[in-house]
């Protein structure tokens, strides 16, 4: 009892060293701040009808604090009258901080009905924050089994709920044991997991309680919130937990949240759309961000203790060299790289694990030091939250759409940050997008789909490229290109972690695949057949525009130079769907391009087939007979095109230009033979325009038969200047006569 008087004490000293509640719990009481006491006396309807409602609050307050006799509430008008007006302000405007302590104490004390007890708690939502000293006298309850269990329950699932508005933890881990002593209870059991899996550190894990959790294990089988709890204490001591643990899973704990969140994100965001006061004073920090949803709660990293206790002001006054002490370093109080480098040892993490993703600082240390139990914690978290969040997985939830899109956008830049994508990303995105239309967050999701980690092909497939495809093949054309892009960076997020692991010497894969070579192999060359396959039928759709070709070439220019840039035993050409319309597109970038491309191809499969002919070492990959005669079909295609004009006559291509000359003659076309070199493709006739009436400015009749013998070199030269350096270095690579003769005479033609 001793302990039950004190905590109702403790009003006082909560409006002393807490500030912001007091500002807060003024505001609510209709009060004024000093930049608000000249308009005191001009009080609106509003502002009357508010002083009215809090009024009513206090009274409220007030009369749960003294009841003693249990009373009925069918009986007591005055219990119903008093009951309504809480739940009616707490849904409406939140509770204040000082109301915590009141309402809890007499919901678990078992001086009411359950049916009081379960509508107090119910009501118990936040207007900012919740003071942990009303927490712990409220779990102080739990040991005198006042109240029933259905009660202990509800009052499990309201601290998980809300543990993100709980000001301090310090106390609160202070009570681990006694949480702990709760995994007795079968039907508390994955509360109790919950709770502790947010409160465990690594001092918390203890042989008899690992004891316990395989006791507990063996007897309930493999449930999944003991199987969360045993992999967060092997990640944190592995050498106490040795039994193998099953992979990740997409769902550890039962929800929770009941009728809380929603309540709570309606009072969250009715207080910041109309008081400026509110918004500023959420979570106890003085930083005016939002504090709408409850993931962008978690962004912002819980402000320490005003009344810090003498070992954490010890602990800031000493912080020293690394390995010296074994005292953990508060994250609240890491503000600079040099305190990062001195205490990276000793960091304990937030137990709001969203904080991390806007920390530049707490982003270094999970590059630098590899901590299981930091990614298990963010996987746990993100899956749940974007679960959750997700405007087009959940009914009514499209009035979040832009916090939303911040919240995608917020998770991208940490993977870019850490050069790694979050398999709770992957988990997310292989749910939503069979669901998605395409068109909400899509700059987002797009982004994220170029950070999914490599996974078997199979997976891939039904989770990744059909749903893609399906949007693909209905979008408009910025969807096309917005996905051709979006694979490209993912091709190119594969191929660097290749070449990362391969400099640091490693060849397993820290993903929940374990690639060899070989089946980084198969699932980048499947990546690269996937963006083949809808190119050709996107270029089909859309009439093969060059906004389209841009994109898909793009993809090719990473492709063709895998060997080589990326050290990658790889080379795939692009289908004929796609060299085709490029290699007589109506425009000079796309062939210019293209030119590139295979002069990078050329380079990758000589380079390819020295390696092979020279055998400095054993190769266990060779490029297929199939990729040099594709390579050598194209050639002919377009050294015939742009050179010899004979490519009607000699393209080998299954579906190249070949054509009968009987066929080429019903065209109507004069010079039919010559219609695609550099001189009058039509990509090129520009050129050849401008080159003309350089070279003759007195002649107006355009005479393209004048580019020839030296002339041609000339225009060549031309060309060059002219900024196509990929069709330059295709040219001289590609055709000998032209390679030596523009070497002897550069410097020496002028136009």
């Amino acid at each position: 009892m001793q302990r039950r008087q004190s905590s109702k004490t403790s009003k006082q000293p909560l409006e002393v060293h807490h500030k912001n509640q007091t500002v807060l719990s003024a505001w609510q009481k209709g009060g004024r701040t000093d930049t608000e006491k000249s308009v005191q006396n001009h009080q609106s309807p509003n502002d009357q009808k508010n002083d009215s409602k809090q009024d009513s609050l206090e009274q409220a307050l007030s009369y749960f604090e003294k009841v003693q006799d249990r009373v009925s509430l069918k009986k007591s008008s005055v219990l119903q009258k008093h009951l309504t007006t809480v739940e009616s302000i707490a849904l409406q405007r939140g509770l204040p901080p000082e109301g915590f302590d009141i309402l809890l104490n007499v919901a678990l004390s078992g001086k009411l009905a359950d049916n009081v007890n379960t509508r107090l708690l119910k009501s118990l939502i936040p207007a900012s924050v919740i003071p942990e000293t009303s927490v712990v006298s409220s779990v102080s309850w739990l040991c005198v089994s006042k109240c029933s269990s259905n009660i202990q329950l509800l009052f499990l699932r309201w601290l998980i709920t809300v543990f993100d508005f709980i000001d301090h933890k310090e106390q609160l881990h202070a009570l681990y044991g006694f949480f702990f002593s709760f995994l007795q209870d079968e039907k508390m059991c994955p509360y109790v997991c919950h709770l502790l899996y947010l409160l465990t550190r690594k001092e918390n894990v203890k042989p008899f309680r690992i004891r316990r959790l395989l006791d507990l294990q063996a007897k309930m089988g493999m449930q999944p919130h003991l199987q969360a709890l045993l992999s967060l204490y092997k990640l944190f001591c592995p050498e106490l937990v040795t039994i193998t643990l099953p992979g990740k899973m997409k769902t550890y704990f039962k929800n929770s949240e009941g009728p809380w969140k929603a309540a709570i994100n309606t009072v969250r965001r009715r207080n910041q759309e109309n008081s400026p006061v509110s918004q500023p004073l959420f979570l106890g920090t003085a930083q005016p961000r939002s504090r709408k949803r409850k993931w962008n709660t978690q962004l912002i990293i819980p402000a320490s203790s005003a009344n810090k206790s003498n070992s954490e002001e010890y602990r800031e006054k000493n912080c020293v060299g690394l390995y010296s002490s074994n005292e953990s370093f508060p994250v609240e109080q890491l503000q600079t790289f040099s305190q990062l480098v001195q205490n990276i040892h000793h960091l304990e993490f937030p137990s709001q694990m969203g904080s991390v993703l806007k920390n530049p600082l707490l982003l270094h240390y999970m590059n630098c030091i590899k901590d299981e139990s930091v990614y298990l914690r963010l996987y746990y978290w993100m899956s749940q939250t974007l679960q959750e969040e997700c405007s087009w997985c959940v009914a009514d939830n499209n009035q979040y759409e832009e916090e939303f899109k911040d919240f995608l956008e917020t998770i991208y830049k940490t993977e870019c940050f850490l050069q790694e994508g979050f398999s709770s990303c992957e988990e997310f995105l292989y749910k939503s997008l069979p669901l998605w239309d395409g068109f909400c967050c899509r700059s987002q999701i797009l982004r994220l789909v170029s950070w999914i980690p490599l996974s078997s092909f199979s997976e891939m497939k039904s989770h990744l490229y059909d749903p893609l495809a399906q949007l693909f093949f209905t979008s408009s054309l910025y969807f096309k290109c917005s996905v051709l892009e979006s694979l490209k960076e993912l091709l190119q997020n594969w191929l660097n972690w290749h070449m990362i692991h391969l400099d640091s010497g490693s060849d397993s894969q820290v993903h929940s695949l374990n690639t060899t070579l070989s089946g980084l192999v198969n699932v980048v060359a499947e990546l690269i057949h996937f963006v083949g396959w809808i190119s050709t039928v996107a270029l089909r759709l859309e009439n093969s525009p060059t906004f389209l070709l841009y994109f898909i070439l793009d993809f090719y220019e990473t492709v063709c130079d895998i060997y080589l840039r990326y050290n990658l035993p790889l080379l795939i050409m692009p289908p004929a769907g796609v060299f085709y319309p490029a290699l007589l597109s109506m425009d000079s970038v796309s062939l210019n391009q293209l030119c590139y491309i295979m002069y990078r191809y050329r380079t990758n499969l000589v380079a390819a087939k020295e390696n092979e002919l020279n055998k400095k070492k054993i190769l266990q990959f060779k490029f297929s007979r199939q990729t040099y005669q594709e390579y050598n079909q194209y050639i002919i295609a377009m050294v015939g095109c742009l050179w010899t004009s004979s490519a009607f006559q000699k393209d080998i291509h299954p579906q190249g230009l070949r054509m009968d000359d009987e066929l080429l003659k019903k065209t109507t076309v004069q010079e039919f033979k010559t219609s695609f070199n550099i001189v009058y493709h039509p990509a090129m006739m520009g050129y050849a325009v401008l080159f003309l009436q350089q070279a003759w400015p007195d002649d107006t009749t355009f005479n393209f038969s004048l580019i020839k013998g030296k002339k041609w070199n000339w225009y060549l030269e031309y060309l060059y200047a002219q900024g196509l350096k990929g069709l330059k270095v295709f040219i001289e690579s590609s055709i000998n006569r032209v390679s030596q003769a523009s070497r002897s005479k550069a410097g020496n033609v002028q136009v």
